[in-house]
């Protein structure tokens, strides 16, 4: 069986670019990239992040890639009742918004967290800027 797979070179590129968008946004913030099987690549935390930031952005992109979708879709879905609230409080399970996948050709790779900005929304789109940085790399 052969699949394809983020190289630790993409999945810093993701992170660092990440961290540089929170910088520019005013925010400290911990950012993820995990890899298919949920795995952590690479974790990148900011000098003044907050304590909870490391975990959260780890269990944001494992929980991106366990549902196969992006978290803040998973946060909307538990609000309006499409999923089980019960869901959010087991183990890892990060139901907010934040983490996005990385995904190329059809094919889930990964995903990328990002933790410590002041609402899902601001981390998610950290995440973003660290899914554009690799966008064209991903069609290998």
């Amino acid at each position: 069986m052969t699949y394809k797979s983020l190289t630790p070179e993409m999945a810093l590129e993701a992170a660092q670019a990440a961290l540089k968008q929170c910088r520019a946004d005013g925010y400290q913030v911990s950012v993820a990239v995990v890899d298919r099987a949920g795995e952590t690549q690479v974790l990148l935390r900011d000098r003044f992040a907050g304590l909870p930031a490391n975990q959260t952005a780890v269990d944001k992109a494992w929980t991106s890639v366990g549902f196969r979708a992006d978290t803040s879709q998973l946060a909307s879905s538990i609000k309006d009742g499409t999923l089980d609230p019960r869901l959010a409080t087991r183990p890892r399970i990060a139901m907010l918004g934040g983490a996005l996948m990385i995904e190329a050709g059809g094919t889930l790779l990964g995903a990328i967290g990002v933790s410590g900005a002041p609402g899902g929304d601001k981390d998610e789109k950290c995440a973003r800027a660290g899914l554009d940085a690799i966008r064209d790399k991903l069609d290998f």
